[in-house]
């Protein structure tokens, strides 16, 4: 097929560049206080260099994992804003500027409890912060800690 594109995009293969170093710093930085710092400060620093509605939903997202559930750690997944427990993230913010798509995700791995009978959503677009937004994905956040 013409047009169609091979192998991974620019935006792919800098995410993966992104995970590489985020694995070799997390066995440098070692363990406890410390690396768990580090993998903050990653995060807030990762929402930083966002712009507009990917830094509003990454900001909002923050927020509502840290209050709403706080023992899940903030890091970085592929250069995203993370948040695991037990090392494993459970939900992670894809941003639309990153891999240059039309909206920001809101990502739940294997790890989140939203089992829903057969078949349910793991990641949800948003293209704005309104406060339903937020009340679904707290509500959302709190499911998949649970």
């Amino acid at each position: 097929m013409s047009g169609t594109q091979e192998g991974f995009s620019a935006e792919e293969r800098a995410a993966m560049k992104a995970r590489a170093a985020e694995v070799r710093g997390t066995s440098q930085r070692g363990s406890g206080a410390k690396r768990a710092e580090a993998d903050a400060q990653a995060c807030r620093a990762a929402i930083a260099e966002m712009d507009g509605t990917d830094r509003a939903v990454a900001q909002a997202l923050h927020a509502i994992v840290t209050s709403t559930v706080p023992d899940l750690a903030p890091r970085t997944w592929y250069g995203m804003p993370a948040y695991a427990r037990d090392g494993k993230v459970l939900v992670f913010c894809k941003p639309a500027g990153k891999f240059k798509v039309r909206y920001a995700e809101v990502g739940f791995n294997e790890f989140a409890m939203l089992d829903d009978g057969v078949m349910w959503p793991t990641a949800f677009a948003v293209t704005a912060v309104t406060p339903e937004v937020e009340a679904k994905l707290t509500e959302l956040v709190r499911r998949a800690a649970s």
